[in-house]
């Protein structure tokens, strides 16, 4: 697998050189280093080239380094069913920069940019409709940021007895759980449910 790795990377290093900033084999994967203004020109010559074939978009999810200038990074997972291949495609961009939708490419990133946008604020320029899909439409923030506070918000749910959608304030709960932190190989305290015997 690494041997036709190392090929397509060389393959694609040569035909569109200029459209990488870095090309990187770790793991058994190939990841490919672009920036925002090379990135439809590159998934389309990925797509379209008869040597790669990376026809079917498997997944663009967002990366938060918060310590970074360009704190975020929207990495694209690509499948070459011709090839039986994947790769992952990176952009490095930050809280005000829009990345281009890669929906005239690839029609099924409509909703992962959308998920990309509503977790992490990512903008997706030329996306037929962003908006938010997996939190509420009023929802403040951005969820899966590194900053992003995990109380002081308010939740929605379903209330059974009113029969209706409520609005509660976020609330960390751990009653039901005890935590000993005692080291497992010193042993509990208490004995144990169904080791009763072991101490006779």
């Amino acid at each position: 697998m690494s041997e036709a790795l190392t090929e397509l990377s060389s393959y694609i290093s040569e035909a569109r050189g200029n459209l990488i900033a870095a090309s990187q084999i770790k793991y058994g994967e190939l990841t490919l280093t672009t920036t925002g203004d090379n990135l439809i020109p590159l998934l389309t010559f990925l797509r379209d080239d008869v040597k790669c074939g990376f026809v079917n978009l498997t997944d663009i999810c967002g990366v938060d380094w918060p310590q970074r200038e360009l704190r975020f990074d929207v990495v694209y997972h690509i499948l070459s069913p011709k090839q039986n291949l994947r790769i992952r495609v990176k952009v490095a961009t930050d809280e005000d920069t829009p990345v281009p939708s890669a929906c005239a490419v690839y029609p099924g990133a409509d909703w992962f940019e959308r998920e990309t946008w509503d977790m992490y604020g990512v903008l997706f320029t030329g996306h037929p409709d962003l908006r938010r899909i997996l939190t509420d439409y009023g929802f403040e923030g951005h969820p899966l940021r590194k900053d992003f506070p995990t109380t002081g918000f308010v939740e929605v749910r379903y209330d059974d007895a009113a029969k209706r959608v409520v609005y509660e304030p976020v609330e960390l709960k751990q009653e039901f759980r005890n935590f000993d932190f005692l080291s497992p190989w010193e042993g509990t305290e208490y004995v144990l449910p169904g080791d009763e015997k072991a101490k006779q």
